[in-house]
């Protein structure tokens, strides 16, 4: 499914889904006007789809212990293709790697990671990175107050 396939319908349930997700069926389809028949039908499509990827609780960082936000840029000595996907593999299995991108122009990859302090971010740094022959450079930023967060996209 592509996004320029949706319509006005399929954009009201993404907007709503996305502010809310815990919206019985019931509930969407009467936010959006259409019968719930309908509503089912059109979120069932764009989950199989891959329009809606999947449905999640976002937990405050601060509640759980997570107080600590890194952005870290990563530069690897070898860009070959094994080589990247080879770092994505070794980052994906970390809990708190919440994202991964990689990137273009400057370093390779920057990742955002949530942990709970200083001392877990350097074991992580050194699991991750110093461990890492082909790590080249890691530069990080820690974050001192978040403005803003959202994971709404706007369709």
């Amino acid at each position: 499914m592509l996004a320029n396939e949706l319509d006005d319908v399929d954009r009201r349930i993404l907007n709503i889904l996305q502010l809310d997700a815990s919206h019985t069926n019931a509930e969407l389809a009467e936010l959006v006007h259409v019968s719930p028949p309908t509503c089912l039908r059109r979120v069932k499509y764009m989950n199989e789809g891959g329009i809606i990827e999947r449905q999640v609780a976002i937990v405050s960082p601060d509640k759980v212990g997570a107080r600590l936000t890194a952005i870290v840029e990563i530069t690897l000595d070898v860009q070959a293709a094994e080589r990247m996907a080879e770092f994505e593999q070794h980052v994906a299995a970390e809990a708190a790697v919440l994202q991964c991108y990689r990137v273009a122009p400057g370093p390779d990859f920057v990742l955002i990671v949530q942990v709970a302090d200083m001392p877990a971010y350097h074991a992580l740094a050194h699991r991750l990175f110093a461990t890492r022959t082909n790590v080249r450079n890691v530069k990080a930023y820690f974050s001192t107050f978040r403005s803003k967060f959202e994971t709404r996209i706007a369709v």
